[in-house]
């Protein structure tokens, strides 16, 4: 098969879809891959590494228009559109739920759509961890970055100081997000409460810290309670192949204090908060009603070296049985590969997606 790896544009987007090593992987399984130029130099990878590897580099065009499976980071992008082909297989991070135009656009083309995101496997989401561990890694430092006077925030010291308590951190989600940012949030001495709605996953956590966090069932009067008294509040929530629950309606912004902070995670499924909507790195925080909002779509891409070869890690196995077996092969013996798969032939194939899209058509019709 001719596998190729794009490089993306979306803005500071700086991880690829595939390392050097796992190109010449690839290449040992008989396939032919094709790089576009520069595709790798934001992780620290260049056009060199990959050719030592056996890979050809080619622009974009030439990528698009060769490649029988395309493999990137994230969603195709407006410029990108016209150069999608018809029965082209997509691999990458979708999260079509809230993209309405990016999904008609890959139906009309006929594209098989695979989404890193819904891949399920052992009860876990394989290819969606890398990224949350990171990401969920990453918002307590920001929010505590945001937390700072000068860039708009309450002017808290996240540990606090002897005879001033620290800024309390609320973390909605206990899952991969909620629980790498419940670990840096108690390593900057925030005090930390964690709501999710079930209850094991926090008892994993309680054991997980030696009771060093506070967790409450979520539900709406946890959920009002807290938001009162929180100075960041992390959106770690995550339904799968879904739009995020929206929590922090804009009758629930009101309850939080000026100053605070929002790190919406979530924000590429959609956000949790209504408030919230998609930013970048270049331009990362708007203010609604006093409350800072940092809902950069792309996360990890901040720290793209770690990103790139921790999702290659995680993919390539997937990458490898596509590219092996083929579309009807691999979803003919690969339960994973189908739960992957959200576009096939014109139509919407994944439950949640179709759930997501016409609940988006009955609000339309209100």
């Amino acid at each position: 098969m001719i596998v190729g790896v794009a490089r993306e544009i979306k803005i500071q987007e700086y991880r690829v879809g595939l390392t050097p090593a796992g190109a010449r992987q690839l290449i040992e399984d008989g396939h032919f891959i094709l790089v576009e130029h520069n595709a790798g130099l934001g992780s620290g990878f260049n056009d060199d590494d990959y050719a030592r590897a056996g890979a050809k580099l080619v622009t974009r065009e030439e990528l698009y228009a060769r490649s029988e499976l395309l493999i990137k980071v994230k969603e195709p992008l407006p410029a990108e559109y016209a150069l999608l082909r018809p029965q082209q297989i997509l691999f990458t991070y979708l999260h079509l739920a809230p993209n309405r135009p990016l999904t008609e656009l890959l139906l009309s083309r006929g594209v098989t759509a695979f989404a890193y995101e819904t891949l399920e496997d052992a009860g876990g989401t394989p290819l969606l961890t890398p990224m949350s561990e990171i990401a969920g890694r990453m918002a307590p430092l920001i929010g505590a970055f945001y937390l700072q006077r000068p860039h708009g925030g309450s002017g808290l010291l996240p540990c606090g100081v002897p005879g001033v308590p620290p800024a309390r951190a609320l973390i909605l989600g206990a899952g991969v997000v909620g629980q790498g940012a419940a670990r840096l949030a108690i390593g900057l001495g925030m005090e930390t409460i964690v709501l999710n709605r079930g209850s094991e996953r926090l008892r994993q956590l309680d054991s997980q810290f030696h009771n060093t966090i506070q967790t409450r069932i979520l539900n709406d009067d946890t959920l009002e309670e807290e938001l009162c008294r929180a100075d960041l509040v992390i959106g770690a929530l995550y339904s799968t192949g879904g739009r995020t629950p929206l929590l922090i309606t804009r009758e629930r912004l009101q309850r939080l204090r000026s100053g605070s902070v929002i790190v919406d995670v979530a924000i590429d499924q959609g956000g949790c908060a209504a408030s919230s909507r998609p930013t970048t790195h270049d331009d990362p925080v708007f203010t609604v009603d006093g409350i800072l909002h940092y809902c950069v779509a792309n996360m990890p891409g901040a720290y793209p070296r770690t990103s790139t070869l921790a999702l290659t890690n995680a993919t390539l196995p997937y990458i490898r049985q596509l590219a092996n077996l083929g579309v009807d092969e691999s979803l003919r013996t690969s339960l994973p590969l189908n739960t992957a798969l959200n576009l096939r032939a014109g139509t919407i194939s994944h439950p949640a997606l179709i759930a997501a899209y016409e609940l988006g058509d009955e609000q339309d019709h209100k």
